[in-house]
C-alpha cells in the first residue's frame, strides 16, 4: 500500500547509528518516491530521539513501536529496512516478507546458507523481496568499472587482490553480540571485508575454488580476527583476499590485473569515481583509456544509491539487486573461506549445502572446540 502522495511507505528496524547514519539520509535523498512511516526498537529512549530527529527533518510523523509484529499488523509497511544485529535478520526479514513487504537489511543479510534459504522460501511464498546492503556496487565508479571488466574492454581478468585492513579495539568488542558465531556470524569475514569480496565477486563473476588460513591473533573474542584466501574464478583469473580487523592503517582495496589494464580502487568506508584508477598495458592507445573513465554523474558509493537501485526494480516490477542469486554467492564464499580455514582444503563453489555443517553455520561445528583451546591450531585455524 503506497501513501497518498503516491510513495512507498517505508519502516525502520532498529533506531542506532548504522540507521540514523545510513538509512535516514537515503530516506532523505529519495523522498519523493518513499516516506518512512515508522521506526522498531526495544530501547524507547533511542526510539524516540530517532522519531523526534526523523520527524523534525521530514516534518512528517513517524509511528513507534516495540516489536516488528506490532508494527507490521499496525503500519503494513511497502518497504521495510533492517539495521539491527546480525542474529535477529532472519526472523525480522522473514516477518517482514510474510507481511508482503520487500526488505533492505544490513550485512549480513542473515548468519548461514541454511538461513538464507529460509528467507529464499519465504521470498518465494509471498512474492516479496529482500536485499543484502552491499552499497560498494552502486556508486558510479563500481558501476563503470563492472561494465568495462564484464564487457570485455579491458581484457580477460588475470591477477586481483581485495583488501579490508582495518583496526578495532578492545572496546568495540565490548558490545555483547559481537565477535560471537552466534550472534554475529563471525569475524571480519563476514562484519567486516564482506563489503570489500562482495564487490570483487560483483566485478568478476563465479569462482570456483576457495583455499584459507584464518587466526585469532589479538581479540578475545569466538571467531577470527584475521582472515586472508586465494581464489580461482571460472573465468581463469586468480585473487587474494585479505580480512582484517588488526592493522593500524585502515584501507579498503580492490584491484584487478586484466590482460589490458590495471583498475584499482583504493577508499576506506565509500568510493567516489575519482577513487577509481585506470593504468593501461604500453600496447593500449590514449583514446581507449579516456573512454574508461567516462563515467557521468559522480554517484559516491551508499545507501542512498543502493536504495534508488531498489525502488527503480520496484517500479520496473523486476528483483532488485543484492537479492536472491547475487546475495546468496556472497554468502555462500564466507561459508567457503570458513570451511576452507578450519578444514585445510581446497572449497569448490557449490559444494556446501544441507547436510554439510558448514551450511547450517559458518564455524562448521568447530568453532566452540576452537574457542575453548587458548594458543594451538584447530582445523587449520591457530591462534597467536
Amino acid at each position: 500500500m503506497t501513501s497518498s502522495s503516491g510513495r512507498r511507505r517505508a519502516a525502520v528496524v532498529g533506531t542506532g547509528a548504522i540507521v540514523g547514519g545510513g538509512h535516514l539520509p537515503a530516506l532523505r535523498a529519495h523522498a519523493d518516491r518513499v516516506a518512512l512511516v515508522a521506526a522498531v526498537d526495544v530501547d524507547a529512549g533511542r526510539l524516540d530521539a530517532f522519531r523526534a530527529a526523523a520527524g523534525a527533518e521530514t516534518g512528517e510523523a513517524v509511528a513507534g513501536f516495540s516489536s516488528v509484529e506490532a508494527m507490521l499488523d499496525a503500519v503494513r509497511p511497502d518497504l521495510v529496512l533492517i539495521g539491527t544485529p546480525p542474529s535477529l535478520h532472519r526472523e525480522q526479514t522473514v516477518a517482514a516478507l510474510k507481511a508482503g513487504a520487500w526488505v533492505l537489511c544490513e550485512k549480513p543479510l542473515c548468519l548461514s546458507l541454511a538461513e538464507y534459504d529460509d528467507i529464499a522460501a519465504a521470498e518465494e511464498a509471498f512474492g516479496a523481496y529482500a536485499s543484502v546492503i552491499f552499497q560498494h556496487r552502486y556508486g558510479s565508479g563500481a558501476v563503470r568499472a563492472r561494465e568495462l571488466i564484464r564487457g570485455g574492454e579491458l581484457g580477460a581478468p588475470l591477477v586481483a587482490h581485495c583488501q579490508t585492513t582495518w583496526h578495532r579495539d578492545a572496546a568495540y568488542y565490548s558490545v555483547p553480540w559481537r565477535g560471537r558465531w552466534a550472534t554475529e556470524g563471525g569475524g571480519p569475514t563476514m562484519g567486516h571485508g564482506i563489503h570489500q569480496y562482495d564487490l570483487l565477486l560483483h566485478l568478476l563473476g563465479e569462482w570456483e575454488e576457495v583455499q584459507a588460513m584464518a587466526a585469532r591473533l589479538v581479540h578475545d573474542t569466538e571467531s577470527e580476527d584475521v582472515s586472508t584466501a586465494l581464489v580461482r574464478f571460472a573465468g581463469g583469473a586468480l585473487a587474494t583476499v585479505v580480512n582484517s580487523v588488526l592493522s593500524p592503517d585502515e584501507v579498503s582495496r580492490v584491484r584487478v590485473d586484466c590482460a589490458d589494464a590495471t583498475v584499482e580502487v583504493t577508499h576506506l568506508y565509500g568510493h567516489r569515481s575519482g577513487d577509481w584508477v585506470y593504468t593501461p598495458a604500453p600496447h593500449v592507445a590514449e583514446e581507449r583509456v579516456d573512454a574508461w573513465c567516462e563515467v557521468g554523474e559522480d554517484v559516491p558509493s551508499s545507501h542512498t544509491a543502493q536504495l534508488g537501485f531498489v525502488l527503480d526494480a520496484w517500479d520496473a516490477g523486476v528483483r532488485p539487486p543484492g537479492s536472491g542469486r547475487e546475495a546468496r554467492d556472497t554468502l555462500e564464499f564466507a561459508a567457503a573461506l570458513y570451511k576452507a580455514a578450519f578444514t585445510g582444503r581446497v572449497v569448490r563453489a557449490g559444494e556446501i549445502g544441507p547436510g554439510d555443517a558448514f551450511y547450517e553455520a559458518m564455524h562448521g561445528g568447530f568453532g566452540e572446540s576452537w574457542s575453548g583451546r587458548g594458543r594451538g591450531r584447530v582445523g587449520g585455524v591457530g591462534r597467536g
